[in-house]
């Protein structure tokens, strides 16, 4: 399966417009110094209750530290019956390094 991804220009248009829901897959300290605004952090402990819960129609962009786990998490997340997952190319070191003083 090819994972579809955005870039981090698109991803902002997104985020701008509230177009969709940003999940962060990193560590809870990572998510806790700094994610993008309105993002929930996806982890281990609440996965199981957000493929319950969550809308799987709406559209989401899962975003890690460079791009790489979050490809996964996508796949997992389509797996699953999300129709408009997609994932973050650079993840949120390339946010971060655009949009941090924003």
């Amino acid at each position: 399966m090819e994972v579809p991804q955005i870039q981090i220009q698109d991803a902002k248009k997104k985020l701008d417009e509230r177009a969709c829901l940003f999940v962060d897959i990193r560590d809870p300290g990572s998510y806790e110094q700094a994610h993008i605004p309105g993002a929930i952090r996806l982890h281990d402990g609440n996965v199981q209750e957000f493929l319950q819960s969550a809308d799987k129609s709406k559209e989401m962009i899962v975003y890690c530290y460079h791009g790489n786990s979050s490809l996964g998490a996508t796949a997992f997340l389509i797996d699953n019956g999300f129709t408009h997952a997609t994932s973050m190319s650079g993840g949120f070191e390339a946010w971060r390094q655009v949009y941090e003083h924003e």
